[in-house]
């Protein structure tokens, strides 16, 4: 099979598309032929090894994974014969977890690994571009407590973590503030944000407003610079690890001390949130937000565009043709 393969960190350089062996299926595995995928922020990170610290986990000196991708949907093609929930020819979608793989024509998982049908009502681009965002957001929003009624305040809601967190807090019950560049106010808006802000005319941090939740979806601002933005008991969140990995530390001491809060919770990709969003995207609660789209063999173009870090929602690699089915 053809896939998108790293055996050395560095720029998206470092990705060739290359034939390597196909994946046989476990008694516990189905096989899956992936239609489309991804390229995230968390592809990228790993691709460059940064921040330094993720090589205890990826590999010292080289990748332990050498192929990368996270988010697929497609199709089952074979199926182990202990495999009770999908058979051949089941539309699935999912995430891969800490197996990667997806960026490639075919990936193996069991069938408790976060998957699920393709919902009709998403063709299989769409679906592919749903689960990591979506999981990211749902695992910050739970962490917080958000609650119906309260409100909070999303910081790069235009991404594929903000667009996802839009949605989802909407769909929890709360007002919703995002905050964006000029060319996403009406995306945004068109999610549900009850207000936007745009951070390139207006400074977020200086409107007077208060909110029970502050979360930055990419990772840009401080728990210092949104302190102000907090209620009392207000909770601040971010993706990204701060200057000198400050949130997990001030996550630790400001549940000492203080009423205003940081929270770094670590994300997790279920099955069960799987199933979730399917309801969501079948109920018309959640939908896909698609910036750009390449072929497997435009990675590495696509890769420098994800970079840049001003996508709108997701960058979908179609694999085959008929991604749009």
């Amino acid at each position: 099979m053809k896939a998108v393969i790293h055996e050395k960190y560095g720029s998206p350089d470092v990705l060739e598309l290359k034939e390597v062996a196909k994946p046989i299926p476990k008694d516990n595995e189905v096989l899956i032929k992936i239609h489309a995928t991804t390229v995230n922020r968390t592809d990228c990170g790993l691709r460059k090894a940064e921040p330094f610290i993720a090589r205890f986990v990826t590999g010292l000196f080289k990748p332990k994974k050498t192929i990368l991708g996270t988010e697929f949907a497609g199709e089952i093609e074979a199926a182990g014969k202990d495999i009770e929930q999908f058979h051949v020819g089941d539309r699935v979608f999912g995430h891969t977890g800490d197996k990667f793989g997806a960026h490639a024509e075919y990936v193996c998982l069991t069938e408790d690994d976060p998957m699920a049908i393709r919902p009709d009502n998403m063709n299989y681009e769409e679906t592919a571009s749903i689960c990591d965002g979506a999981a990211l957001a749902l695992t910050y929003i739970r962490k917080s407590g958000l609650q119906s009624g309260q409100n909070i305040l999303i910081y790069g809601a235009s991404g594929s973590i903000g667009t996802a967190a839009v949605q989802l807090a909407r769909y929890f019950g709360a007002e919703v503030t995002g905050v964006c560049s000029t060319a996403n106010l009406e995306l945004v808006r068109s999610l549900g944000a009850d207000k936007v802000i745009d951070y390139t005319k207006e400074d977020f941090t200086g409107s007077g407003l208060t909110y029970d939740v502050v979360f930055d979806a990419v990772g840009k601002s401080s728990f210092s610079r949104c302190k102000k933005l907090l209620k009392q008991g207000g909770i601040y969140l971010s993706t990204e690890l701060g200057f000198l990995a400050q949130n997990p530390i001030l996550a630790l001491w400001t549940s000492k001390f203080g009423s205003k809060k940081v929270m770094f919770p670590l994300p997790k990709y279920t099955k069960k949130d799987v199933l979730f969003f399917r309801e969501l995207i079948q109920e018309g609660k959640i939908k896909a937000v698609i910036d750009r789209r390449y072929k497997l063999d435009e990675i590495i173009e696509a890769s420098r565009y994800v970079e840049k870090g001003h996508k709108k929602g997701n960058v979908v690699i179609t694999v085959v043709s008929d991604s749009k089915i």
